[in-house]
């Protein structure tokens, strides 16, 4: 791995490794705009009419805000009428001793475990009444993913590495502050939030204890010295977007994983669950210098006679969907085998409905890579559905035709059309624990189309549409460009959506077009509106990350710029904006400090209260939010209510 490749996984970004020859989405995505400026009948029809394009003027706005201005303030901006303040930041003591953060940088390792980690990004709020069906807005458990670290303002003068050896302490407290925070919060009298200091509050690490269920479970390629059964493994990492299960359990995704391993292997030799992965000879954090175990396994040379005297399948048992139940602190957290190995960003669900399967979608973020879903063996039921659901059924992968029509082709080693992919390509799996250890390689083969960085997905609390964004592309190449789709380089990202034709959603067959293109005015588009207008000042956008639906029906957008698109150019900071799906209409809400991004958004029940997760602010501009006084940039949750205490958005 060479010194570029090493800056990049320091910032949390995977080398492509998608070398296949299955179609990009641009080659699509361009045929599928053309059709639809001129196809009046057909499939095309059928498409538009599926996904309510000419219902746009029937029904009434639901966003009653006036957009705030781009801009690149080291602050929170929000409406006129609406309030922001910072909540629960990165070293807010939570558990154990509560040990207090301090400002300096020298908490330690045994500290950062019992404090909020680095990184906030996705979330959820559960009501504490929601086991027994209850909706309190006032009072629950506000639960979150911490992604990756910030070395620099993480210790107290960055990290540190001598003689090609990391301290132990530096080491621990960098796996602390990964993982997941468990936060009973509630409103007092005057309607501030506070932190519960319950006996269900809790961190989630790099190091906590997991189980390993489904179809890899106990695979010849899970075995490893600390489980040589291959049904344990120690931490989650990389955990970037989120979901939560229909029985209020909290799913934690494991994005960019890779680069926190290294191999002394050569390229050459590397099996595939590795290269096809991007794990390479050198390692984004060095934890495996420092001579413990738990930290020793993040070498995944072969060292010993079998896979069970060492860690050679290490990075196998990364890659997974977890399941956290927030509410019982002393249970075991879950990685699902069944929901595929890939870089997950999140997991988004189709609403349950009794006597019919569950039904899921995760993008894999990462260049040229692609769209899964899920669909459970066993149909739900409310009296006892939990999480065996998600340990039997068929992943799918997303393949979509130009002519606005998808297919969702199986991963499932006992599928003839799978079983004749193999013979014609000569790709060969064992079983189905292969199929799964190497999701990557089995779309390969099925012939997936290749994506431009699947981000978050949502779902249309009413009707079940699925919108995903995807990021960007910016290493297209330009000869591709034409009228009807100038994207190539793709480096400002748009909003893909399709409904299922199944009316349990569990079907083979879709029907897809693209909801916007993000960017400048000069170069963006709203395909909602009939006549495709531009984005304007009040919500041009590039690199639409996070994406949910309230239950009114509002999309949330959130968006990742990085480089020159936050420093220059007419984006400002990053930001968070609504859009109603049936109008088409887009409006800026919410522009967090400098350069951080926004990710993660929920509301309580009530939509009264609404949470916002800023991430990294001061990278690259420095930033001392949300302390100020020259303070260490500190991730943190953002508390957005309306001031006269109605809804938000509306």
């Amino acid at each position: 791995m060479n010194s570029h490749e090493h800056d990049l996984l320091l910032q949390g970004i995977e080398p492509e490794s998608n070398h296949s020859n299955n179609p990009t989405f641009q080659s699509i995505l361009a045929e599928n705009i053309q059709r639809r400026t001129v196809l009046k009948g057909g499939v095309g029809a059928t498409m538009i009419g599926a996904l309510g394009l000419t219902m746009t003027g029937c029904k009434p706005n639901l966003l009653g805000f006036t957009p705030v201005a781009a801009n690149r303030d080291d602050t929170i901006t929000v409406p006129e009428g609406y309030s922001a303040k910072a909540f629960v930041p990165w070293g807010t003591p939570i558990t154990g001793s509560f040990p207090a953060y301090r400002e300096d940088g020298t908490n330690t390792g045994e500290e950062q475990e019992q404090q909020v980690g680095q990184h906030h990004d996705g979330m959820h709020f559960f009501p504490i009444d929601c086991k027994k069906g209850g909706e309190s807005s006032t009072h629950g458990l506000l639960v979150m993913n911490h992604e990756y670290i910030d070395q620099g303002t993480l210790h107290p003068a960055g990290a540190t590495l001598v003689d090609g050896v990391r301290p132990a302490d530096e080491v621990r407290k960098e796996v602390a502050a990964h993982g997941v925070s468990v936060i009973e919060i509630a409103q007092d009298y005057s309607g501030e939030w506070h932190v519960v200091p319950s006996s269900i509050n809790r961190r989630i690490t790099g190091a906590t204890e997991m189980e390993i269920t489904g179809p890899a479970a106990g695979h010849a390629k899970m075995v490893t010295k600390f489980s040589p059964d291959g049904t344990r493994t120690r931490g989650t990492l990389n955990n970037c977007a989120h979901g939560y299960t229909p029985w209020n359990t909290y799913l934690t995704c494991e994005e960019n994983w890779a680069g926190y391993f290294r191999t002394g292997v050569a390229s050459a030799e590397r099996p595939r669950e590795l290269s096809r992965y991007g794990t390479g000879s050198s390692s984004r954090y060095r934890w495996e210098s420092v001579n413990e175990d738990v930290y020793k396994r993040f070498d995944v040379t072969p060292t010993g006679a079998s896979a069970a005297e060492d860690y050679r399948n290490e990075a196998n048992t990364f890659g997974w969907i977890v399941e956290v139940d927030p509410f019982n602190p002393t249970s075991t957290p879950v990685k699902h085998t069944a929901l595929g190995r890939f870089a997950h960003e999140g997991i988004v669900f189709q609403r349950a409905k009794s006597g019919q399967p569950i039904v899921c979608y995760s993008g894999d973020d990462a260049t040229n890579e692609y769209i899964y879903k899920f669909v459970s063996k066993h149909n739900y039921s409310k009296r006892t559905a939990g999480s065996w659901l998600l340990d039997e059924g068929t992943l799918y992968v997303a393949k979509f035709n130009a002519d606005g029509t998808g297919e969702w082709l199986p991963l499932d080693f006992n599928d003839a059309a799978f079983q004749a992919r193999m013979a014609e390509t000569g790709v060969v799996f064992a079983d189905q624990g292969d199929v799964l250890i190497n999701t990557r390689t089995a779309a390969d083969m099925m012939g997936a189309t290749k994506m431009d960085r699947p981000e978050w997905g949502a779902v249309h609390p009413r009707t079940g549409e699925v919108y995903f964004t995807l990021t960007n592309h910016s290493s297209r190449g330009a000869a591709n460009v034409d009228a009807a789709n100038p994207r190539g380089p793709n480096p400002y990202g748009h909003i893909i959506r399709w409904n299922e034709v199944s009316a349990n959603f569990a079907g083979n067959a879709f029907l897809w077009d693209i909801f916007l293109l993000a960017g400048p005015v000069t170069d963006s588009a709203i395909l909602v509106k009939e006549g495709t207008p531009a984005l304007d000042e009040s919500n041009i956008h590039a690199s639409p990350d996070g994406l949910w639906f309230d239950e009114d029906g509002r999309l949330w957008i959130q968006t990742d710029m990085s480089g020159s698109q936050l420093t220059a150019g007419p984006f400002g900071n990053n930001a968070m904006l609504a859009a109603d799906p049936n109008t088409g209409d887009v409006r800026r809400f919410l522009v967090g400090p400098y350069g951080c991004e926004v990710t993660g958004v929920i509301n309580t029940p009530n939509a009264r209260t609404m949470f916002v997760n800023i991430q990294h602010p001061g990278e690259p501009r420095p930033s001392d939010w949300p302390d100020g006084a020259g303070a260490r940039p500190r991730s943190a949750t953002v508390i957005v209510t309306k001031n006269d205490g109605g809804k938000i958005g509306g």
